[in-house]
């Protein structure tokens, strides 16, 4: 990898950790309301998979979808916007935290639903290919969406039909609250391969290892190899939710957040970086995270007479009152 990919690397690792912490304080502050769920310690997989992926390719994440959205080169501040319920933000406030979208760089969506991602970018990039375009999907989803029907159909159409999506199961260890042993039977790459979808394990604590997994799939996957699944061991160093925060939910013992914690995808990649690299992304970081927070606090309300707008694809807008 060349010095210059190891620093735009960092960059995403950095930006996506900066943005969920910039968040944090918004929540905290009332100005993000409802909370969000963060996406700390897990960096590494969205930067390391969408370094891989070229403009035309498409995404879809998941509810902890802010570094997908973000790795794959949306707008911080019109995202920061979005998460603030502002009309600036990339969806003019009606996606917030979980359904964010950027169709011009190829997210189609974060997700609320647990895998979701999976039967959207699969039938997605099956209707690009027919219309014979080179686009490669991915699907970002948890551990607790493995055990999803919606997910395993997606996994057996793709494979059926060999289309060229990559399924990133981003195993942070826990549904929610729920270890994975006391919820997923078997094997994460056990059910790729009941498809015949080849599958690998990779540390999703080093960028790089990411990276290089996600390239590698990727070729094979235009290359006409059918749909492959990664699964990235990772750890949710916050909360599942910024609720939590209140709550103080007593799930993880504490030697094991500090054993999960120790490996940092920020730390790690930075550390491949000369010390003057390292500062001056960071002060770049800083200063387009403070422009993003002036952006999205500046940002118009929505008007609630446009309330009933963009729910139709064609424009056509809802009729109210009964009868």
């Amino acid at each position: 990898m060349s010095d210059a990919d190891r620093v735009r690397l960092y960059r995403t690792v950095r930006l996506i950790r900066r943005f969920e912490e910039r968040a944090i304080e918004l929540v905290r502050a009332g100005h993000i309301v409802g909370g969000i769920h963060p996406y700390l310690g897990q960096e590494g997989i969205a930067a390391g998979v969408c370094a891989a992926l070229g403009a035309d390719d498409v995404i879809a994440g998941t509810h902890r979808g802010h570094g997908h959205v973000l790795a794959k080169g949306a707008d911080p501040a019109r995202m920061l916007a979005e998460l603030c319920g502002r009309a600036s933000g990339l969806n003019a406030g009606r996606g917030g935290s979980m359904h964010a979208a950027d169709f011009g760089v190829g997210v189609l969506g974060a997700n609320a639903i647990v895998g979701a991602s999976g039967a959207i970018v699969t039938g997605a990039v099956w209707a690009r290919r027919r219309r014979g375009a080179d686009t490669v999907g991915v699907s970002f989803f948890g551990d607790g969406a493995v055990n999803e029907g919606m997910l395993l159909e997606a996994f057996n159409l793709a494979a059926l039909w060999r289309v060229p999506v990559l399924f990133v199961c981003e195993n942070n260890g826990y549904a929610t609250t729920m270890p994975v042993a006391g919820a997923v039977a078997g094997s994460i790459t056990g059910r790729a391969a009941a498809f015949g979808m080849p599958a690998t394990v990779v540390d999703g604590q080093d960028p790089e290892a990411v990276r290089a997994a996600a390239t590698a799939a990727v070729a094979r996957l235009r290359a006409g190899g059918g749909p492959e699944l990664i699964e990235a061991a990772t750890y949710r160093f916050d909360a599942h939710h910024t609720f939590e925060h209140q709550v103080r939910l007593d799930y993880r013992p504490p030697d094991e957040v500090a054993r999960g914690r120790s490996r940092d995808p920020v730390a790690i990649q930075g550390a491949r970086l000369s010390t003057a690299d390292r500062a001056a992304v960071d002060a770049g970081v800083e200063r387009e995270l403070a422009a993003a927070v002036e952006f999205a606090l500046a940002g118009p309300e929505p008007d609630p007479a446009d309330a009933l707008a963009h729910l139709y694809a064609s424009g056509l807008t809802a009729r109210t009152g009964g009868g």
